[in-house]
């Protein structure tokens, strides 16, 4: 299932330290060798100052407990740069850490700077000296002092260029601590300062089309670990990538987001209106990237093709299990289980009933059985239960071990047929249309 595998995709648009999670997952899930895994981590180690992390990993890859010199020359180079930091911030970190003296500060940052400076010698040197702080400190791992240190230069800073990069920062800091209501909160700051098409006190340059795209791409890509994670992710995933500006970068840049957009569509039965416009770009995008989850969609309700898409569920499944973001394992006990491949499941098969039953008029269950890749007995029950709840209208023969559709439930049948007959009227147009074209060379 390596080749379903989208880290190599996924891996350049994110932080670094976004991309360690990813690593765990496939060194668990155990898709590459577990060597190539740990030199992978610490390609990514290389340019952090996680220099102990960096050590146990060369430990555990060479099965050996000494380390080459130049991680130990880093790991002093690392505290003394870190203890250089501490000192320079230090006037203003005991300001920010008295809760007496931060009831001064106003929303006016001007007022702020100027009343910082004159009251506790604070200038605009320390202020910066926070950010680079706080960027040390990210880069040690400590993302908790990192997050606390950026969101306190924010309200500080008037440097616009620095209070973006520090948003990122702490998007990335409540991602990696899994504060995932805190991390909504970041990424919409962060859309609302992207979608701007007057961004005030940042670079020309930022304002760009070309620059906006790239952050619309890497914006969705870091969402991923919020979206599969928030409990009404799904829902706002949908929101942020099928809104026209995130679907165009998509289409664009980043196609292999389709399958996020996909099982997020399957999943949330609430957006089905939105399938049929969702579904004509998958078609659109099929030379670019497909994989099962998009393939399942097609099979059903392009192609109508009910083995094919039964093949794709089962691929599916394989997917969901070996993707990061979809294959997350909940522990129940002795037990573990993957949420989103039995919801998912659940749904896709709901599809394929739906439409199924939608196009005959009596269907037999043993069969239907089979494109559920279920059992007789698993499927009997399903079908009852999912026809007692659905607004089908039907009527279950449990003898002749049928499911009977009333009439007025005919009309996606029925529209099938006039979307049949309107693609022969296209086909028989544009094939006259060619012959027109071709009979003046012909006469020459």
């Amino acid at each position: 299932m390596a080749q379903y595998d989208l880290t190599p995709r996924i891996a350049p648009l994110l932080d670094r330290h976004l991309v360690f999670p990813l690593l765990e997952f496939l060194q668990e899930r155990q898709l590459y060798h577990d060597d190539e895994i740990l030199k992978g981590k610490i390609v990514l180690l290389n340019n952090t100052n996680m220099v102990d992390y960096a050590m146990d990993i060369h430990k555990s890859l060479y099965h050996t407990e000494e380390v080459p010199q130049d991680m130990v020359d880093r790991r002093v180079e690392v505290v003394a740069r870190l203890k250089s930091l501490e000192e320079s911030a230090a006037p203003l970190i005991s300001f920010l850490q008295n809760p007496n003296l931060v009831q001064e500060l106003r929303a006016d940052k001007q007022y702020n700077i100027q009343m910082l400076n004159d009251r506790y010698q604070v200038g605009p040197e320390q202020i910066e000296a926070l950010y680079q702080y706080a960027k040390f400190q990210f880069e040690c791992g400590n993302y908790s002092g990192a997050a606390d240190y950026l969101y306190q230069y924010r309200a500080l800073s008037t440097n616009a260029e620095r209070c973006l990069s520090a948003l990122w920062g702490k998007l990335a800091a409540e991602i990696l601590m899994q504060n995932w209501d805190i991390a909504l909160e970041e990424l919409n700051r962060l859309r609302e300062i992207i979608d701007s098409k007057v961004c005030i006190g940042y670079s020309q340059n930022f304002a760009s089309p070309l620059i906006q795209l790239q952050s619309r791409i890497w914006l969705m890509h870091w969402s991923l670990f919020i979206f599969f994670n928030h409990d009404s992710g799904r829902t706002g995933l949908i929101d942020l990538f099928f809104y026209d500006r995130y679907i165009n970068a998509i289409q664009t840049n980043a196609p292999h987001l389709l399958r996020y957009l996909a099982t997020a569509f399957i999943v949330n039965k609430r957006r089905r209106p939105q399938l049929k416009e969702f579904i004509r770009i998958i078609q659109q995008e099929q030379y670019s990237y497909k994989d099962p989850i998009t393939e399942f969609l097609e099979c059903l309700y392009v192609n109508y093709d009910f083995d094919g898409a039964q093949k794709k569920l089962r691929e599916c499944e394989d997917v969901i299990l070996n993707d990061p973001f979809l294959g997350k394992r909940v522990e129940e006990g002795n037990f573990s289980t993957v949420p989103l491949r039995d919801e998912f499941l659940e749904n896709a098969r709901l599809f394929i009933f739906e439409t199924y039953c939608r196009i005959h008029q009596c269907v037999d269950m043993r069969m239907l059985a089979e494109k559920l890749n279920m059992n007789y007995d698993e499927a009997e029950i399903w079908i009852v239960n999912l026809v007692r709840n659905a607004k089908l209208d039907a009527k279950i023969d449990t003898k002749s071990g049928t499911v009977v559709m009333e009439p007025n439930d005919l009309d996606v049948y029925e529209q099938i047929i006039e979307n049949m007959k309107a693609l022969a009227g296209r086909t028989y147009k544009l094939a006259h249309q060619v012959l027109e074209a071709g009979q003046p060379q012909a006469a020459r």
